[in-house]
């Protein structure tokens, strides 16, 4: 198969606007603080980590179609811009890009507004929130803010559903449908998804933003990191529990070294946390986990851990990274990013059989 490289990567989060800030949080290992929420009807408030306010305000948020958008979209325009800044300053205007949005939850915070406004008076709820409540909106304001975009995919699921949208990209680039793949994981912030939460783990901090990684088959547009391989995926069924999910994950991905990283999505709920220790309680090398610091992003999450990874790795900070997905209710799914550098057997031995190499 073809060698897939990153090309570009972006990042909003509750520690600001840009990849700089979020491996600046990271690094410090320190949970970031946390605000309130108030919830309707309840006196005690909910938490959440939001995202700050960008200083200066970026000149895209000026667009006339991010004009009356929601949050996530402009979380993922931002996260997509960062990723792609390199492509744009290609003289080829005919570089194809495409995209895949990655939402668990997408556009909360429009849809509360519109179908309060159609349980207060459906006469007069504005239409011109409607559109923002559907799913495919954050796609949609994505690709017009970029242009020449074929493809433009909206994917559903839990967290891990992110690695399903690199895979995606993966084949419209072996197919040639695309010239480079932009994949967004995002999530925006709102008491409902606190309330939500809390009534599944009370001490998880909901948290919102995007991340977003873009991907090329020409290593001259190239970050120094490359997607060796991006696992099965091990759906959670009667026979095969999260917990045998997670050890299936794990064995189709390298052994690793001491030298390497494991970017894992660990909350700190030793309930939810379980299956996915279990399976790496092995990994003698270093462990980032961002849901501690920047809280439970959902999809976004996701897309903060392979940023994340693929940050490390292209600092040279580690010559290679595993990336642990455990979903929700899903599926456990992993990816291992490489420096670009070294090959393939320099770093491991390989990915066993049954994983996807690109």
């Amino acid at each position: 198969m073809s060698r897939v490289f990153v090309c570009g990567l972006g990042a909003v989060s509750p520690a600001g606007w840009g990849v700089v800030s979020l491996s600046e949080a990271l690094e410090r290992g320190e949970p970031l603080p946390v605000q309130t929420l108030e919830r309707p009807g309840w006196t005690k408030p909910l938490r959440a980590r939001l995202v700050p306010n960008p200083a200066p305000r970026p000149g895209f948020l000026a667009h006339p179609r991010l004009r009356r958008t929601s949050p996530i979209t402009q979380f993922a325009a931002g996260a997509a811009l960062e990723a792609v800044a390199g492509l744009q300053s290609n003289p080829r205007r005919d570089h194809r890009v495409g995209v895949v949005v990655c939402l668990q939850s997408g556009c909360v915070e429009y849809s509360y507004r519109f179908f309060g406004e159609v349980l207060r008076d459906p006469a007069t709820a504005s239409p011109v929130l409607f559109p923002e409540t559907v799913f495919a909106a954050p796609a949609s304001h994505v690709a017009a803010l970029l242009g020449n975009t074929p493809l433009v995919h909206t994917l559903l699921g839990d967290p891990s559903c992110f690695l399903q949208g690199l895979h995606a990209g993966i084949q419209w680039l072996e197919a040639n449908q695309v010239d480079s793949c932009l994949v967004i994981g995002a999530e925006e912030t709102n008491w409902l998804l606190a309330d939500g939460l809390w009534h599944f783990e009370h001490s998880a901090v909901i948290s919102g933003g995007a991340g977003a990684v873009c991907l090329s088959l020409d290593p001259a547009t190239a970050l120094p990191v490359e997607l060796s391989a991006i696992t099965d995926t091990h759906t959670y069924t009667t026979f095969k529990n999260r917990a045998r999910a997670a050890r299936a994950m794990r064995e189709q991905l390298p052994p690793g070294s001491s030298a390497e990283l494991l970017c894992d999505g660990l909350s700190g709920s030793p309930r939810a946390d379980a299956p996915e220790l279990a399976a790496w309680r092995d990994w003698a090398g270093a462990r980032l986990n961002p849901k501690r610091i920047l809280g439970e992003g959902l999809m976004a999450a996701t897309a903060w851990q392979c940023v994340a990874a693929c940050d490390a790795v292209a600092r040279g900070r580690y010559p290679a990274a595993n990336v642990s997905l455990v979903g929700c209710n899903q599926q456990a799914v992993g990816a291992r990013f490489e420096g670009a550098g070294s090959s393939l057997s320099d770093l491991s031995s390989g990915a066993p059989a049954g994983s996807i190499s690109p």
